[in-house]
């Protein structure tokens, strides 16, 4: 599994002009932090099918897109600061401690 990580948006926006998304290999963990980021996955993604989301509204907001690939596909999902699920902000927690640095 591969997943991306990609930040839009916030008070310092035009400064991550032109980053690129972080990515972490999934090959690089372990078999349980496998098994949790999976885990972290379908629960994000559970709650989005089953939550309606809003366009986020404010020049300040963050906006977070995460893609998970794998070898059933690609599953993309973005929420922002405003309207983040719990299990989407759990996802995101998780991602932030296990990607490489900024």
């Amino acid at each position: 599994m591969k997943i991306t990580l990609a930040t839009h948006g916030g008070q310092i926006a035009a400064m991550r002009l032109g980053r690129a998304p972080r990515v972490l290999n999934a090959d690089t963990l372990t078999a349980a932090q496998k098994d949790e980021l999976a885990r972290l996955v379908a629960a994000a993604k559970r709650e989005t099918e089953t939550t309606q989301t809003r366009e986020p509204r404010g020049a300040d907001l963050m906006t977070y897109v995460v893609s998970a690939e794998d070898e059933k596909g690609t599953v993309t999902l973005k929420q922002s600061d405003s309207e983040m699920s719990p299990a989407f902000s759990a996802l995101l927690d998780w991602l932030e401690s296990h990607l490489p640095a900024k």
